[in-house]
């Protein structure tokens, strides 16, 4: 799930594309190497997924009829991969648009009118490219899976596609010739997140009107911070000389909901929204140079002093954290827990450790960045959910270093240990979590392959961290955990904490699958034998489990013109003889991404989120940028007055029952 922009050629080129990381740290792809080097492939260390990758697929099959005829799972008749206009769901199954951009969410809301849109509209209607989703079962609902509150991050804008007659506005092409400030009013506008209230009916769901719980987070809502950087002199400016009051959110990529019913929202590629310049010699250089701010991806700071570093250096250091907002309470502040650490969040997913304590996992979307996680010091209080306000405000944050014999440890970022000290730069915990990128570097930790979502699987306690791409990674990087030059498709690794315990300070580790088309021996992909022409993917992105364990994988990146294919929902095995058989289940239409996939508590319903439809352009998925007048689909309306609009989908199994039992 990334920010994007298009070069001249057309190509995609997105904020996780520039890896920013200079320390000499391993990679994972040298990890992977040393730790699977080819003579260790028979002796089982990489069990039959490496078999395959060496022997071949067939010679798999013939040596082990058993893998091969393994059943799986997920019971649906596979969908076809493809390109096209349209989304698709696997026979049997409903796929209904629940709310598109520009939608009502507050009852005031005026109807969408894209040739005259308003910042002030926009503060009441669904804002632009959904991606993740979280699903709350309303307290005292007859059936809480068909009734309960949906939140939704609004991650980015695309004003080529969201405006008439504009086109693209990046800053080496046309200088944001046509942003005018009210245009930029309405893209800030657009950002943050909205809370809906939804209920399913006889033949669909449908978005509760006037709402009590309907709310729109944007770029003007009042947040405090909290944890170890509030108050700091480095989160403080003119406008909050407390260091304690920020207005907004942005960027907010994937997420995670608690056991204690709050909604965590994450703020990944920030640098994009900064401009201006800062001398090398001023006090957060070099911390911007290390989340490559700013990125002037945008011209809010023609308009808003806040977003020029060089008028406001400390307004950067107020984002590129996990939100945490209370979706029952419109009124209730949204809080940035800054112990999390700041860097460009890829989802808040979390788990109950044995122990009680709460253990939340994060990846740090950019080439050559890291994976992380933290410990929460107090045990969680399931009988008083109000007792878990402040919990994440006070932990261990850590970042993993994967070793190659198969273990992972992981490094506390802690002041005062190790090299986070004041000769380093750390006066405090508050620069340790500010600067958290830094820190994790003095620490060795492994440079991956863009981490992006990470999940923790209840059933199991393994924990499954996507790597989606890094077509940056030369021969000369490959390690054991990214095992890959030129890493264009992405891979999956598996985390073990050792008795069931995901508080530990070590684990071990596993390669799921790498991604890509197993008919294309370079690539290098290893899905088992089962898995069809239809089930492989490219570029993971986002994971999911349902209530019955099972593992589902939405990608960013698959396109006509890359894999003959949009992206899409993929189903995995995880465990036994069919472990990494992937099948199709939901495809989007061309030039979008599948963000968000979240299950009702009885699987009935899978809410997914679809972004960007139409970005890849009008003469083909890949011919190059897209406009408002001329996008490669007009989806979900398909009405000539009317720009593609980012939406949910909600996908139910026609006559009722669980999704893919």
């Amino acid at each position: 799930m990334g920010f994007s922009r298009r070069t001249r050629a057309g190509e995609r080129e997105s904020a996780e594309d520039t890896g920013v990381n200079p320390s000499a740290n391993a990679t994972i792809g040298d990890v992977i190497a040393a730790r699977f080097a080819r003579r260790d492939l028979l002796k089982g260390a990489l069990g039959v997924t490496a078999i395959a990758a060496t022997a071949g697929t067939m010679a798999w099959l013939r040596a082990d009829p058993a893998v091969a005829q393994a059943a799986s799972r997920f019971a649906f008749s596979e969908l076809a991969a493809g390109a096209d206009p349209d989304h698709h769901v696997a026979q049997g199954y409903a796929a209904d648009v629940l709310i598109r951009w520009g939608d009502p969410v507050l009852a005031d809301a005026p109807a969408f009118d894209p040739r005259r849109q308003s910042a002030a509209a926009q503060k009441m209607q669904f804002g632009y490219n959904n991606d993740f989703l979280g699903y709350f079962p309303m307290p005292g609902a007859a059936n809480p899976s068909r009734h309960g509150l949906l939140v939704v991050n609004h991650e980015y804008t695309n004003e080529e596609l969201m405006f008439p007659g504009l086109g693209r506005q990046d800053l080496k092409e046309v200088g944001f010739a046509g942003m005018t400030e009210q245009l930029v009013g309405v893209e800030m506008a657009a950002h943050g997140g909205s809370v809906i209230e939804v209920r399913r009916g006889e033949d669909r769901w449908s978005v509760v009107v006037d709402s009590r719980y309907a709310r729109r987070i944007d770029l003007d809502t009042p947040m405090q911070i909290d944890g170890p950087a509030a108050g700091h002199a480095r989160m403080r400016t003119a406008a909050d000389p407390s260091g304690r009051r920020v207005r907004g959110m942005i960027n907010n990529c994937a997420g995670g909901v608690t056991p204690w019913g709050t909604w965590l929202t994450c703020e990944e590629n920030i640098n994009y929204y900064f401009s201006g310049t800062m001398a090398q010699t001023a006090a957060e250089f070099r911390n911007h140079q290390r989340l490559r701010i700013p990125a002037n991806g945008y011209a809010w700071g023609r308009y808003h002093d806040r977003f020029d570093i060089g008028k406001v250096p400390n307004e950067a250091n107020r984002f590129g954290w996990v939100v945490e907002i209370d979706p029952f309470d419109p009124a209730a502040m949204p809080r940035k827990r800054t112990a999390l650490g700041r860097f460009k969040h890829e989802g808040a997913a979390g788990i109950i450790n044995s122990d009680g304590r709460y253990v939340i996992f994060s990846g740090d979307d950019e080439r050559f960045e890291y994976v992380y996680r933290f410990v929460t010091r107090a045990r969680v209080d399931l009988t008083n959910p109000r007792a878990n306000r402040d919990i994440l405000d006070d932990g261990t944050l850590a970042v993993a270093r994967y070793n190659t014999d198969g273990t992972l440890d992981w490094l506390a970022l802690v002041h005062g240990e190790g090299p986070l000290t004041p000769a380093n730069g750390f006066a405090s915990q508050a620069d340790v979590v500010i600067e958290a990128r830094r820190a994790a570097d003095l620490l060795g930790a492994t440079k991956m392959d863009r981490p992006e979502d990470i999940e923790a699987s209840t059933a199991t306690r393994k924990v499954y961290v996507v790597l989606t791409n890094n077509n940056r990674r030369t021969a000369q990087q490959v390690d054991a955990a990214n095992p890959r030059a030129d890493n264009n498709f992405g891979h999956i690794i598996e985390m073990i904490p050792p008795d069931g315990d995901n508080a530990a300070a070590r684990y071990t580790w596993n390669i799921l699958v790498r991604c890509g088309d197993p008919a294309v021996a370079a690539v290098g992909a290893t899905f088992n034998p089962q898995t069809s022409r239809d089930g492989w993917f490219g570029m993971p992105d986002n994971l999911a489990f349902d209530h019955q364990g099972r593992l589902w994988i939405a990608t960013d990146g698959n396109s006509a013109g890359r894999t003959g294919r949009t992206d899409g929902l993929w189903a995995m095995e995880t465990e036994g003889a069919a472990r990494a058989t992937s099948k199709h289940f939901y495809r989007v239409p061309v030039g979008a991404e599948m963000c968000g996939p979240v299950f009702t508590p009885d699987d009935e319903t899978l809410f997914v989120a679809v972004q960007h439809p139409g970005e890849a352009g009008a003469a083909g998925p890949d011919a190059g940028a897209a406009t408002y007048e001329n996008p490669a689909t007009r989806w979900p309306d398909f009405h000539p007055d009317m720009p593609p609009r980012p939406s949910v989908v909600a996908i139910t199994r026609r006559g009722g029952g669980r999704i893919a039992s």
